[in-house]
């Protein structure tokens, strides 16, 4: 096997985010099996939720596009050499940005009035435009009584956009039906309004990941996967291996020391943890300055040699402190996976009260990336 693209830290650093590759194409093959008749917007914003987008978009040149949230991430994109489809989630905000775009080649998404009245002051253009409806997520679109409004403005712009799209987000996809029946009546009702005032059956994209694997009825034209194509489940209710996502990141680190403790003695800062019996304690470095949430519990499991682990006492900046009193053969050099491949970073998230999206995209610069597949 060819040796593993690094990048990043030192390579003397002990901590390591593994990238498997393997596994995100094999997520993203998932997702085009349970939609086969949309296109798929591959999700990359925020650095590919922390994996690296560069090495994650050139593994997926199977996606029909790709989505960023910010232009200096379509830039990137573009200056790198992909030549995908772009979609621009926020949209622009000045003249500027507007011209960028154009010479970028990047889809925009219109959310707000003020959007529409750049278009009409720099008219020269030929983009396609995604025209945001708000069905109840009360963030970025259009309320869908104003879908005709929009559609005028749009049919009396100088240049007509080459291409128009109707799409939307869901809020509660993963755990509220009621609320996603009603985002997608609102969002019928928008697209009747469009249609009504000449705007013909553009196409149209509602599906987040929760929306593709829970609403196969959603999926329409394009689907937009994020979460999910980086292994971690959509659904606070299901497990991702339930859905059969594989994580794509692991992110593990090694003991560098290991100390005994005696009865009635603390570890870490606070001393939250005080030993019930004669205790082995590995110090594992990483900490919240890598991305290991601070409020992490103790009894959090780490994997060390492989076993689960519990974590003893507070998290800090650089290290944590495990309690492998059963675990007899960790010792110094011991690898530790802190999430990843036999501890998921759902799990990981649930126990530190944040969601796998904070975990991922939190990564800390120390870490060395290692891309494999």
């Amino acid at each position: 096997m060819p040796a593993p693209q690094r990048m990043g830290a030192s390579a003397n650093s002990p901590l390591r985010a593994l990238i498997d590759l393997a596994a995100l194409r094999a997520n993203f093959a998932l997702f085009r099996r349970a939609a086969p008749r949309s296109k798929i917007l591959a999700v990359v914003k925020a650095n590919a939720y922390g994996h690296g987008v560069l090495p994650v978009v050139n593994a997926l040149t199977a996606a029909d596009g790709f989505a960023v949230a910010r232009l200096e991430e379509a830039i990137e994109l573009r200056e790198a050499g992909v030549v995908h489809r772009i979609v621009l989630l926020e949209g622009v905000f000045s003249a500027a940005q507007l011209r960028v775009a154009r010479a970028h080649r990047v889809d925009l998404v219109v959310h707000h009035s003020s959007q529409l009245d750049l278009l009409d002051a720099e008219p020269v253009g030929d983009e396609d435009l995604w025209i945001k409806i708000d069905t109840g997520m009360n963030r970025l679109g259009f309320a869908p009584e104003q879908v005709s409004e929009v559609h005028a403005r749009l049919r009396a712009l100088p240049r007509a956009p080459s291409n128009v799209r109707l799409m939307t987000h869901f809020a509660r996809a993963d755990d509220d039906a009621a609320m996603t029946v009603q985002q997608r009546q609102r969002f019928s009702i928008a697209q009747s309004l469009w249609a009504q005032a000449g705007g013909g059956s553009p196409e149209a994209s509602l599906a987040n990941s929760a929306g593709v694997l829970l609403w196969p009825d959603s999926h329409a034209d394009w689907v937009r996967p994020g979460i999910g194509l980086y292994g971690a489940s959509p659904c606070a209710s299901r497990s991702a291996a339930e859905f059969g996502l594989a994580p794509v990141m692991t992110l593990q680190s090694a003991v560098i020391a290991v100390r005994s403790v005696a009865v009635g003695e603390s570890v870490g800062y606070g001393a939250t943890w005080r030993a019930e019996r004669p205790s082995r304690i590995a110090i594992v470095a990483a900490g919240y300055a890598d991305g290991v949430p601070r409020h992490l519990p103790s009894g959090a499991s780490v994997l060390i040699d492989g076993r689960r682990a519990p974590l003893a006492g507070r998290v800090s900046m650089d290290m944590i402190a495990v309690d492998v009193t059963d675990s007899p053969h960790a010792g110094v050099g011991s690898p530790v996976v802190l999430w990843g491949h036999g501890l998921p970073v759902d799990e990981v998230a649930a126990a530190a009260g944040t969601l796998a999206y904070e975990l991922l995209c939190g990564v800390g610069r120390r870490a060395v990336f290692e891309y494999l597949g």
